[in-house]
């Protein structure tokens, strides 16, 4: 099958276009024809090993030392099951499906294996394979950490990186949990961020989220690049602040179902900045190293019909 190979950390020239071998399932494992993946910022940071500081002895150790353990990038996916291990029970060939690899990574493939209890489900009847390649790490981290803030209803959410791909999808569930969304982007972003339902907007450029004087339930930083102290001032008494620098996401299929049920009922939708053939990866990677990318960049396998 062809893949996406790095054997060395660095820019994106380490992509390299290879032919390896197709991974054959185990009984518990099934066969996906992968149609669409994604290149996020987790994907950049791998290649590039552009880690902070402070975690960095620890991220080297989980994810190679010197040179890469897993050699093919890409954590989301949307796709096909070829063929299922004489195990399997929950899917069946020809299913249409959507998932994550976690730490493991592998998507930059024609095909990969993977457990049936893995983070994986049946795909969104509503959305065509590139929409739902999306989903499992931008909203899944979304789900996650506006979890963490213990987010519910009729209370007041601020999301610091509104229009990326965690952002997006954070608005999106919050509104869908009830709240009252505030979402922090550029100017170019606003009527985006807008029409995902946030029921303000706030303009970094021009002014300091925290000056507004309103004081929120939760806050959450969907990009890393605040702090506590910065926006201490903001919270309510009993307010969260969460922020996407600090934790691990634990990746569930129950959540990706979840998540489909909100997709079904029309309260989630994927944003799609720009979309590349399975041929320009580096480009890809390029442009998302470039940090102008608005919700997600997608992969598109030739072998997709999109449907």
């Amino acid at each position: 099958m062809k893949a996406i190979v790095y054997t060395r950390y660095g820019p994106p020239d380490v992509l390299q276009h290879q032919e390896v071998e197709t991974p054959v399932p185990k009984d518990n494992e099934v066969l996906i024809r992968i149609h669409a993946t994604t290149v996020t910022a987790g994907d950049v940071r791998m290649r590039s090993f552009a880690f902070p500081a402070l975690v960095w002895p620890l991220v080297r150790i989980m994810y190679g030392i010197r040179k890469p353990r897993h050699t093919i990038l890409g954590h989301e996916f949307a796709g096909e099951i070829e063929s299922v291990g004489k195990g399997v029970k929950q899917f069946r060939r020809n299913d249409q499906v959507f998932g994550s690899t976690g730490l493991r990574s592998g998507t930059y493939a024609e095909y990969i294996c993977l457990p049936e209890d893995g983070t994986l489900a049946t795909k969104p009847p509503s959305m065509t394979y590139e929409e739902a390649a999306t989903v499992p790490v931008g909203a899944l981290t979304a789900l996650y950490f506006l979890r963490k803030g213990n987010i519910h209803g009729g209370q007041k959410v601020l999301i610091h990186g509104a229009s990326g791909s965690v952002g997006t999808y954070g608005v999106q569930i919050s509104k869908s949990l009830g709240a009252e969304v505030t979402g922090v982007c550029s100017t170019k972003n606003l009527e985006l961020v807008k029409s995902l339902g946030a029921d303000k907007v706030i303009d970094y450029t021009e002014g300091d989220p925290t000056k507004t004087g309103t004081l929120y339930d939760v806050i959450f930083d969907a990009v890393g690049k605040t702090s506590y102290s910065h926006y201490r001032e903001s919270l309510t008494p009993e307010g969260v602040y969460v922020t996407v620098a600090k934790g691990v996401v634990k990746e569930r299929a129950e959540d990706l179902v979840f998540l489909r049920e909100l997709i079904a009922a029309g309260k989630l939708k994927s944003v799609i900045d720009r979309r590349y053939v399975f041929e320009q990866i580096s480009e890809a990677h390029h442009y998302v190293e470039s940090g102008h990318k608005i919700g997600n960049v997608v992969i598109t396998l030739k072998h997709s019909n999109n449907t």
